[in-house]
Order: C-alpha cells, then structure tokens, then sequence
C-alpha cells in the first residue's frame, strides 16, 4: 500500500514540477529553466546525501563499470522538462497530463512486449478509452469555444 501511495504522490509532484518549470521557463527561456531545475536538484540532491551521512563514492572505477545506456536517464530527463516547458504553457494541464500519461502507458507497452513481459487486453483498451476520452472532450471543449465566439 505504501508504494502506490508513494507512487501516486510521485504523479502529482510531476505535474506540479511540470507547471512550476513551465512558468519559469516562460520567464527565463525553456533550455535556461531546464538547467535551473537541475542545478536546484543537484543542490537538493547534495544536501540530503549529506544529512543522510551517506558517502559519496563515485571513484572512476565504479562509474566505468555501469553500462554506457544507464547514464542516458540524465539526459532523458534534462530533454522531458525541456519539452514540458513548451507544450505545458500551449495547452491545458489536464490535455498535457494525459498525454504524457498516455505516452508513458504504450512506451511500457512496448518495452514489455521486448522483453517478454505479458501485455495485457486491460491495458491496450484503458489506453485506446483515454485517448476516446480525450478526442471526446478535446471536441467538447473546441464547441463552447465556438459557441461563445
């Protein structure tokens, strides 16, 4: 119970960080916020290594022995805040928040297809009903703009 409460938790703080970045990525330019959303985070990162009294062991022994692909995660993250810094501003949250929910459904979708994971009828069908949810409410939304026009 706890992890899907804490992976609930993590959802929301995603948007919240989504919209926060957009906003300063509006005032100070998109690749600019992105690197202040870094910077803060590897301050934040530093501060509670050390109240945390871990140690900081990145000899270059250990590091070269990850693989070449792990390190990619970084440079993912740094390319997702700077796309949500331009299309959250361009549409409403809730459009953003589902499609990029919808992406990370079928990008799931695929990778357990490649590695063998069973693929369930359940979560093709919740994907293909939010994506009808979203054409639905996308036309909806188009009327009233229309309408009050």
């Amino acid at each position: 119970m706890l992890y899907i409460i804490l992976a609930f938790a993590a959802g929301c703080l995603v948007i919240l960080s989504m919209i926060i970045n957009s906003h300063l990525a509006k005032r100070i330019g998109v690749f600019q916020g992105t690197f202040i959303n870094y910077i803060v985070g590897l301050l934040f990162t530093v501060i509670v290594l050390l109240f945390r009294n871990n140690a900081i062991n990145l000899s270059f022994n250990n590091l070269s022995q990850i693989p070449f692909w792990a390190y990619l995660g970084g440079l993912i993250g740094v390319i997702v805040v700077a796309i949500s810094n331009v299309i959250i501003p361009k549409i409403p949250t809730i459009y953003s928040t589902l499609l990029i929910f919808l992406g990370q459904l079928f990008t799931g979708i695929i990778i357990d297809s490649f590695t063998g994971n069973l693929i369930s009828k359940g979560k093709l069908i919740g994907g293909f009903l939010i994506i009808a949810g979203l054409v639905y409410n996308f036309n909806v939304d188009k009327k009233h703009l229309i309408e009050n026009e």
